[in-house]
């Protein structure tokens, strides 16, 4: 049940009793803030007009009214034109009896939503900038799944362009014959290793961009020998990429390349140029002028006829809205690319697609390193599989120092563990410094201290020697009855999470209920506890908090251990 949806409603139907028909917007009910008394809190003044009272009569009136007309509500009080409102412990009783296997996934909507993200270029390995990528679109695709969507995580590798050719090109040209095999490098990092070769080497040898340009260009033409060069070197490439998302957890229902999309966009730039919406330069290249919206003039087509980002973006929106029937299409791309998106939008609506409004990007902020804390190539790429080593390392060393003696598998989950919430406890839009040592930490707001609430409790609940699955407790301690409330806003923030696009919001919510039950655990006795009906409710409470940790930190793609 969301709790908060279901008291908007009952206020909604007060207010419309007392003052007649109003706005929805006008109806504002939100969690009651910690330092006053209350559990819900019905904003009284967008409502003064209706009334035309003041904000403390207001506030009376309609907190008469609900408790007069709801069973469930057992108090209110008024605090400078604030009713805060107070349910009745049965309430809460009967919300925490309703914990079950379903619990915090929402009805479905009959929606299909289409997350796209990491997006790598088959040019070079993944690095820091696309782990956040990862783990962002793979949770926001989780959030969106338990809000009651139908989710598709979409991968579109960008496997063609001058880039590509790059590497190509250097490989060919310095390689040997050089391949995973006979190197013993991971098929990305050998490509990579190539791409920065080529860079290296331009600074001797203008010409190479030339070659590089004429290379790309002969691929477009299919070119056998360059097409099958192409082919190994880009199957090289997803060899690796398997190996690292798969190692992260991160995984996709869609796979697209961009060797198979632009010709699409083509054909949409064709359209556009009989509409009268692009239109063609004196050297054959084509492009639309967005300076009437405020923007600039985009090219959209090279005067050789080779395609560019937005080529293949308009093309490949037009494909999934069309093949996919999807309701909403959001993209996963740092906030370097706002423009570009701004664009792609603006483009399709003037080709007609008012579809284009059910496009959003989830524009994120660059994750940075402190200096020295991992190990970086050519001193500003810090590499994934080099960053999630690092962090296993970081468990297995933090373990040792604290007298821990865990199994690798524990190390490795404590270690992707920190990496992903340390960087999804972050607001997706904020920039962010990340701290290897202060993410493995298992104190404060961290991963492992999450994981490790969830095996303490586990740990306790495999010594309770009777069965304490049934029963019930008529008072609660104000403790205790926290962690109830707590429990039962799992709902609101899943659903909160799914509107903001924001794992950041669950990571918040996980972390608080971790420590407010640690609290709990230090404070009372649980497994000591004489009272049997009193020790029996602390374990199933405890058992539903375990439940909660592990499906919200699912939703981040994160395991918790049983044991640590």
């Amino acid at each position: 049940m969301n709790i908060e949806k279901k008291l908007w409603e009952a206020a909604f139907k007060a207010v419309g009793e007392l003052y007649g028909d109003v706005p929805k917007e006008l109806v504002q009910v939100q969690k009651t803030r910690k330092e006053f008394t209350g559990d819900y809190t019905l904003v009284v003044f967008p409502l003064l007009k209706v009334s035309g009272q003041s904000p403390d009569q207001t506030a009376q009136q309609i907190g008469d009214f609900l408790v007069a007309g709801n069973a469930d509500i057992d108090s209110y009080n008024v605090i400078k034109g604030f009713l805060n409102i107070s349910l009745k412990p049965a309430f809460w009783a009967d919300r925490f009896a309703e914990i079950g296997a379903d619990f915090g996934v929402l009805p479905p909507t009959g929606r299909t939503v289409m997350v796209e993200y990491s997006s790598p270029n088959t040019n070079k390995p993944l690095h820091l900038g696309h782990v956040r990528n990862n783990l962002l679109g793979y949770s926001v695709a989780e959030i969106l799944k338990a809000c009651g969507n139908t989710v598709l995580k979409a991968n579109l590798v960008n496997d063609r362009g001058i880039h590509i050719c790059k590497s190509m090109l250097a490989w060919q040209l310095f390689g040997g014959g050089e391949t995973p095999q006979s190197s013993g490098m991971k098929g990305d990092h050998l490509v990579g290793k190539y791409y920065v070769r080529y860079n290296a080497e331009l600074k001797n040898d203008p010409t190479l961009e030339t070659r590089a340009q004429e290379m790309l260009r002969k691929w477009e033409a299919g070119d056998k020998e360059v097409y099958k060069l192409w082919e190994t070197m880009n199957g090289w490439v997803y060899d690796g990429f398997d190996t690292t998302y798969k190692r992260l957890g991160v995984d996709f229902d869609r796979m697209y390349y961009e060797s198979q999309t632009y010709l699409a966009g083509k054909t949409l730039v064709e359209e556009g140029l009989k509409k009268g919406v692009f239109y063609r330069r004196d050297d054959g290249s084509v492009w639309v002028d967005l300076t009437a919206d405020g923007l600039d003039e985009k090219l959209l087509l090279r005067g050789d006829g080779t395609s560019v980002y937005m080529t293949q973006d308009l093309g490949t929106a037009l494909e999934r809205f069309t093949k996919e029937h999807l309701d909403e299409l959001v993209y996963v791309v740092g906030n370097e690319q706002n423009y570009h998106f701004q664009v792609l939008k603006l483009v399709l609506k003037k080709l007609g697609y008012d579809w284009s409004d059910a496009i959003y990007h989830l524009s994120y902020g660059m994750v940075e390193l402190p200096e020295g804390k991992m190990k970086s190539r050519e001193g500003t790429v810090v590499d994934a599989d080099d960053l999630i080593e690092g962090m296993v390392d970081e468990a297995r060393e933090m373990s040792v120092q604290l007298g821990k003696s865990e199994g690798e598998d524990v190390s490795e989950m404590v270690g992707l563990g920190a990496l992903k919430y340390f960087i999804l406890k972050v607001d997706p839009r904020k920039t962010m410094l990340f701290d290897p040592r202060e993410s493995i930490d298992f104190n404060g707001n961290t991963g492992p201290f999450i994981q490790y609430t969830h095996a303490r409790i586990r740990s306790v609940l495999r010594k309770a020697s009777s069965d304490y699955s049934a029963g019930a407790v008529d008072v609660y301690l104000p403790e205790e009855l926290e962690l109830v409330k707590m429990l039962c806003d799992y709902p609101a923030v899943v659903a909160q999470a799914g509107r903001e696009f924001s794992p950041a919001v669950v990571a918040a919510y996980v972390y608080d209920l971790a420590k407010t039950y640690n609290g709990f655990y230090h404070d009372h006795s649980i497994l000591k506890e004489p009272d049997e009906a009193t020790r029996n409710f602390r374990l199933r409470l405890s058992q539903r908090v375990a439940f909660v940790i592990k499906r919200g930190m699912a939703l981040l793609g994160i395991a918790v251990p049983e044991r640590m």
